[in-house]
């Protein structure tokens, strides 16, 4: 059974009558550009084909119900109690299930845009097939798919980078965790063949065609089944640490100092602190040269600068595992063009850009690897860039 079908089915099941629509947004890779996105700098991802979808439908009662297959639970609550159910104070778990949060968050966030205006009980059902923890943005997903469905539901017109911010704000200050707006963005502004530059500061955004099809490459994804969870103190101490460098170069953000800042934050800084900054400061650096590159030599032309984010965020960020090292480094021995890990760390997905005619030998070599290892089996498939969020049904 597909998500689509499992979220229609799951809708009629619990609420006994047929969803008024079913809406979807697309998981997303990142390409190259991470941790950069709460710095206010600069961002590389795509929209995937994986995707959650949202069956939804007004139900003529002041509350929201909802329902998921993640979880066995049904989850109520009158449209005019969010407020007191959320903001979720910093470093709370949320007052709902978490996986509702989500749900409820982005239905929080829309409504305090406009608490005046009319916000009628909806019955939504979840269903998705974007692997859970595994770097691939299946949180941002769900906001954007709900985010659909009450945009249209709710009639609120609002276009998809308005409807980003809500995800965001449901993601940071409903379930708690401190992300930027990369994912939201890249599910909300996803195109065909194409990923998205994105200035995290101004929000402005161009789609970059990435050449790949052309160029006889897929972008392979190597879950680890490693899982995580961005709410984690790990990522909070990075975002902490950004933050206190920023402050010591006196600037208002990461986004704000270059290379050539490097040695005089040498000067300044304990050396873990410095270690953070250099890895913001030179994948900032690495995401425009990325760009660049895609523009004018093509995506085989990228690769080094895949393995030196990696190296980054491995060594300077210090948010890889050694089931992501083993798979970015068994792709590369293996013949891959680049490799990376993606996604927040600490667990989830490497990716690896191989020729078409590589997938079937990288992804053996990984298997082996894994196995030989002792670690969890990896789940590897191949993405390719895709369309944003859209009504389905």
């Amino acid at each position: 059974m597909s998500a689509l079908e499992a979220a229609r089915e799951l809708f009629t099941g619990s609420f006994g009558a047929r969803p008024d629509g079913v809406w979807s947004a697309p998981g997303r890779v990142n390409l190259i550009g991470e941790h950069t996105d709460y710095n206010e700098g600069f961002v590389l991802p795509f929209a995937i084909p994986h995707r959650t979808f949202a069956a939804a439908a007004l139900n003529g009662t002041d509350e929201i119900r909802v329902r998921s297959t993640f979880a066995d639970d049904r989850v109520v609550v009158p449209v005019a109690d969010l407020g007191g159910i959320f903001p979720t104070p910093a470093g709370a778990a949320p007052a709902v299930p978490e996986w509702s949060a989500y749900v409820l968050g982005v239905a929080w966030a829309l409504w305090m845009l406009q608490p005046d205006a009319p916000a009628p009980g909806v019955d939504i059902a979840i269903a998705s097939d974007v692997p859970v923890g595994a770097g691939l943005s299946s949180s941002a997903a769900i906001e954007g798919a709900v985010a659909s469905a009450l945009n249209d539901l709710w009639e609120l017109d609002l276009d998809p980078v308005a409807l980003a911010r809500v995800g965001r704000r449901a993601e940071n200050e409903a379930v708690g965790a401190p992300t930027g707006i990369m994912d939201q963005m890249s599910s909300m502004l996803g195109r065909p063949d194409a990923a998205t530059f994105i200035d995290c500061r101004s929000l402005e955004t161009r789609s970059v065609p990435t050449g790949f099809a052309s160029a006889g490459l897929d972008v392979l994804v190597i879950d680890t089944q490693v899982r995580h969870a961005h709410a984690t103190g790990g990522y909070r101490e990075r975002r902490a640490s950004c933050e206190r460098g920023a402050e010591l170069l006196g600037i208002r953000s990461l986004r704000d100092a270059s290379v050539a800042d490097l040695p005089r934050a040498e000067e300044l800084m304990d050396d873990v602190t410095l270690r953070r900054v250099r890895h913001i400061v030179t994948e900032n650096q690495r995401v425009l040269d990325t760009v660049a590159a895609l523009q004018s030599r093509g995506p085989r032309a990228i690769g080094d600068l895949l393995v030196a984010s990696h190296a980054s965020m491995r060594d300077d960020f210090e948010i890889s595992v050694p089931e992501l090292d083993t798979a970015v480094d068994t792709a590369l021995a293996n013949g891959a063009i680049g490799a990376r890990m993606t996604g927040g760390g600490f667990g989830g997905a490497a990716i690896a850009l191989v020729a078409h005619a590589d997938v079937g030998s990288v992804t053996g070599a990984v298997t082996r690897e894994f196995a030989d290892a002792g670690f969890a089996a990896a789940h590897i498939f191949t993405v390719t860039p895709s369309e944003g969020p859209r009504r389905d049904a």
